[in-house]
């Protein structure tokens, strides 16, 4: 049998050949997208990049290593030949410590990996996590149970010392190490009665130097060293603190946990609704433009909500307020934003309209105070008109013309309720006395796109410690009363206060400090404004 090819018949196979390959290039095109969609699914469960749960594990345990090296520092000498109490602990201690340093390299791998753009298992990452929390709560265990043995073994340093004074370390023309001399090796090792008042002001010395790190070392030792301590609570505020303070995202996704932390331990405190309010900020800290991501707004719309739900009776309510207005303009941004997208789909013949007018919906129905209102209304009355529905269209088109007097679409509406036939209603008198919304500048917004930052108020000051309240902060009230804070001093700590430095000498200047992200030429926080967008002829 002979086969006989034609021109034909080649071009025909020739198609066959190109249409099978496309088919086999397409099912492993497939395949890969979606093991790409499996680990982006592992990556966001947690609502963070995998990055930045690798980096707040290594800071975990970091911070776990330091305060086992101290503690076994602090152990007394071994003696062979009398197995205490004591040796036991110390074998506690270092085999947390082999599982810490063992934990923290599998982090460090994967990290490395991640760094170079390596495939790994991103499911590994929630095992670690689990390893972590658990490491957490048995280090604090071990090091509660060895505070005894602690405070013998400083006692025996402390007679050794006394006996044998050792020589200040020194360095060779400045440059190589002497001998070694922690400065806080002692404080952190050993055990002493009223060594926690120590080092809580040494503690908070290191916060308010930048040593943020240090810092939460020595508060961490109140905790883990001195368990009935007065200034336990505090502490563990403080290091809340200290994350808040050190600001970037790792930091802030930490100081959120132990906001959190602190509230399951002391939700009675007098102190709860603040501490509710910093986890919001946190959210809000890294809440970016409404048009790119708008996860963080969500969870901070959530705590202002709860907030405001549990304590209604908080002093902080104005404060609180000002916040979920904010974050929920910028929800209303996203929403309309989206809506806009598909209005101009719609004007490019490619559909939308319909999750136009569900977006422009949604935003009138959420979020009635939204600043640009006017707009939506405009825009949603046009769907209805598009649609051929005048009498839904002519209700949007009153309420613009009758809430928003001084708006700029107030005279396109009428001319469209003239159109329709429908009665165009007087303005509201109190409202015609208000200014309208503003809109920034050309410069502002492009300094906002360049920040990629949403334009909110928020403090950078944490709850006990300030910027620049170095003697009037809340920590240095705890500090003078023992660790007790008077109800007194939590009355003049929700006072409306702000970041900004006085500007004039002895007259404080109660103007709130500016976001970077925000206009300079504001002088008190409004709300978000943005670019008016061109509205579409019916």
């Amino acid at each position: 049998m002979s086969l006989h090819f034609t021109r034909a018949s080649f071009g025909r196979l020739a198609r066959r050949v190109s249409l099978m390959f496309l088919v086999a290039m397409f099912v492993v095109s497939g395949a890969g997208t979606a093991q790409s969609q499996r680990d982006n699914k592992t990556q966001t469960q947690s609502g963070l990049s995998n990055v930045q749960r690798m980096d707040i594990m290594r800071s975990k345990l970091e911070a776990l290593k330091r305060s086992l090296d101290s503690a076994v520092a602090a152990m007394p000498a071994q003696d062979p030949k009398d197995k205490t109490k004591a040796d036991e602990g110390r074998e506690r201690l270092r085999g947390l410590g082999k599982e810490v340093n063992s934990v923290l390299s599998e982090v460090n791998d994967l990290h490395a990996k991640e760094d170079r753009s390596d495939k790994y298992d991103a499911s590994k990452l929630d095992g670690l996590e689990t390893s972590v929390t658990d490491l957490n709560t048995r280090v604090e265990g071990a090091l509660q149970a060895t505070a005894g043995a602690r405070k013998a073994g400083s006692e025996q340093a402390t007679t050794t010392s006394q006996a044998k004074p050792e020589k200040s370390g020194r360095r060779l023309l400045g440059l190589l190490p002497g001998k070694k001399n922690d400065k806080y090796a002692e404080l952190t090792g050993g055990v002493a009665p009223g060594r926690d008042r120590t080092l809580f002001l040494e503690a908070t010395r290191e916060v308010r130097k930048g040593n943020h790190e240090t810092g939460r070392l020595l508060f961490t030792t109140i905790i883990t060293t001195y368990p009935d301590s007065p200034y336990l609570p505090i502490a563990k505020l403080a290091i809340a603190d200290s994350f808040y303070l050190e600001g970037g995202t790792s930091s802030l996704i930490q100081a959120g946990q132990a906001y959190q932390a602190w509230l399951t331990y002391f939700p009675t405190d007098p102190l709860a609704d603040a501490a509710m309010l910093k986890v919001a900020e946190t959210e809000m800290r890294q809440m970016g433009l409404p048009t790119r991501e708008i996860t963080h707004a969500r969870k901070a719309e959530q705590r202002l909500k709860v907030l405001l739900q549990q304590y209604p009776q908080t002093k902080l309510r104005p404060e609180v307020e000002e916040r979920l207005r904010q974050v929920q303009d910028n929800l209303a941004e996203h929403s309309y934003s989206v809506g806009l997208f598909y209005r101009d789909r719609y004007n490019g013949k490619h559909g939308g309209l319909k999750g136009a007018q569900d977006r422009f919906k949604e935003v009138i129905e959420k979020y009635p105070n939204f600043c640009r209102r006017d707009e939506v209304l405009y825009n949603l009355a046009w769907t209805f008109t598009v649609e051929e529905e005048p009498d839904e269209a002519a209700k949007y088109y009153q309420e613009l013309v009758r809430d928003f007097p001084n708006s700029q679409l107030v005279d396109k509406a009428k001319d469209q309720l003239n159109i329709i036939g429908a009665a165009i209603p007087e303005p509201d008198p109190i409202k015609k006395s208000l200014p309208p919304c503003e809109k920034p500048g050309f410069m502002s917004n492009m300094m906002q796109e360049i920040t990629g930052s949403a334009n909110i108020t928020t403090s950078n000051s944490g709850i006990l410690i300030t910027r620049h309240g170095e003697g009037t902060d809340l920590i240095d009230k705890a500090i003078q009363n023992n660790g007790q804070i008077s109800d007194n001093d939590i009355r003049v700590f929700q006072t409306p206060k702000y970041d900004a430095k006085p500007s004039t000498p002895g007259k404080p200047n109660l103007t709130p400090q500016p976001k970077p992200n925000a206009t300079p030429s504001d002088p008190t926080p409004s709300r978000p404004r943005s670019t008016q967008s061109p509205t579409p002829q019916p």
